[in-house]
């Protein structure tokens, strides 16, 4: 089941840092990007969804289960914390849903029949190489 989930902004901590990259006179002045921090442990989200999330393997999440993004793209700070939250609403939705169930199923007649006569080609072609097979 699909939720719509909402981010409460308490939640997330933003702070503007410096950019990486190459820019002008202003890059060692401006600090554009956003840091975006989201505790997902200790968030208000359903817990199905805070267990997928934290047990996900995701490297942007710290051992404690905060979620830790950077924004960077863009010139501006403000155009940076929107292209932030975004990413998290994102990363949020790979989550929400669950995942679908695997269903167990048998291997077609046919492909049964072509591994077996390879197996045979396989054992025949391996005899043929014995020197008693001459016998």
């Amino acid at each position: 089941m699909k939720y719509a989930l909402h981010i409460d902004d308490a939640e997330v901590e933003l702070s503007a840092i410096r950019a990486q990259g190459p820019g002008g006179q202003n890059v060692n002045k401006v600090s554009s990007a956003i840091q975006l921090r989201f505790d997902v442990a200790g968030s208000s989200l359903p817990d199905d969804v805070k267990q997928r999330w934290l047990q996900s393997g995701d490297s942007r999440l710290t051992q404690e289960g905060v979620f830790i993004l950077k924004a960077q793209k863009h010139r501006t700070q403000e155009a940076n914390r929107v292209d932030a939250w975004a990413r998290l609403y994102e990363t949020l939705n790979l989550y929400a849903t669950p995942p679908k169930p695997r269903k167990a199923t048998k291997p077609t007649y046919g492909s049964v029949q072509r591994r077996l006569e390879g197996k045979a080609m396989q054992s025949k072609i391996k005899s043929g190489r014995r020197k008693d097979a001459a016998d």
